[in-house]
């Protein structure tokens, strides 16, 4: 009895092992913001859809059935939204994945407030949308995006 579990427990970890061998080398997935609707709030939040398209740049589909979406301003966590729709993008190809997005006007409030008190003339803001789909069998696919966008001269 205890020889064959202790075979068995071998055979998954081979077959574990062999599965993420199969996993290395591929690329990144690729996310840019395709548009943003408004959505409805309640009190002190302001609610938002995303639309993100994921591009695959490998040779094999991504499958999720959840994703998540966290958006950081200035180093700091301006919006975070989760769905549980699940798809696939297929290989060497596209997907517009929704999340809906939430703010919390307070923080938004507070940064701001912080960001005029500073007095320091801010010319650029830095931003970073980062979030991971979860896949049904192997775990996650993370991404990330960096970028500034020029604020308007007075």
């Amino acid at each position: 009895m205890r020889r064959s579990i202790l075979l068995i427990s071998v055979i998954i970890a081979v077959l574990n092992l062999g599965a993420c061998a199969g996993l290395q080398g591929s690329e990144p997935v690729q996310v840019s913001v395709a548009g943003i609707e408004s959505l409805p709030g309640e009190g002190l939040e302001i609610r938002m859809l995303v639309k993100l398209r994921v591009q695959n740049p490998n040779d094999s589909p991504v499958q999720y059935d959840v994703d998540y979406v966290k958006l950081d301003v200035l180093d700091n966590t301006f919006a975070t939204g989760v769905s549980d729709e699940r798809g696939s993008i297929p290989r060497f190809g596209e997907s517009v994945i929704e999340v809906p997005v939430t703010a919390s006007t307070v923080r938004i409030a507070l940064r701001a407030l912080g960001f005029f008190l500073d007095g320091k003339p801010t010319e650029k803001v830095r931003y970073r949308l980062s979030g991971k789909l979860d896949g049904p069998t192997f775990g996650s696919t993370r991404f990330q995006m960096d970028g500034e966008f020029a604020l308007p001269k007075p």
